[in-house]
């Protein structure tokens, strides 16, 4: 074996080796920031809950008045014996979910003048 091939393997089995290196980094940097996006939706979903009834419907189908749904939700055909899907008024009674906060306009402390 003459010392040319053997630096020549070396310098290949050194190559391959800091290239794994390198990939390996990529790689783990890549999965960290969609760990990271992953937690931050996640946590972007639990600051802001939203109203959802019991029947699972939003506060925005519910009327004002008589807080009755005023959404349509689906029976499939298999439950009821017939060919297609029928639709029936939802029987949701009223939202009783949490209420969201009120916006108000608080007025300046100082009366409007300037310090």
């Amino acid at each position: 074996m003459d010392p040319l091939s053997m630096v020549l393997g070396a310098a290949i089995g050194f190559g391959g080796y800091l290239f794994g290196r390198l990939a390996n980094r990529r790689q783990a940097r890549a999965l960290e920031q969609q760990r990271r996006q992953t937690q931050n939706q996640a946590l972007g979903a639990a600051q802001n809950p939203q109203p959802l009834c019991g029947c699972g419907h939003h506060l925005v189908f519910h009327d004002q008045s008589t807080k009755k749904c005023q959404t349509q939700v689906v029976i499939p055909g298999r439950w009821t014996g017939q060919a297609g899907s029928s639709y029936r008024q939802c029987m949701c009674q009223g939202y009783r979910g949490p209420v969201p906060v009120d916006e108000y306009y608080a007025p300046d402390y100082l009366g409007g003048t300037d310090l």
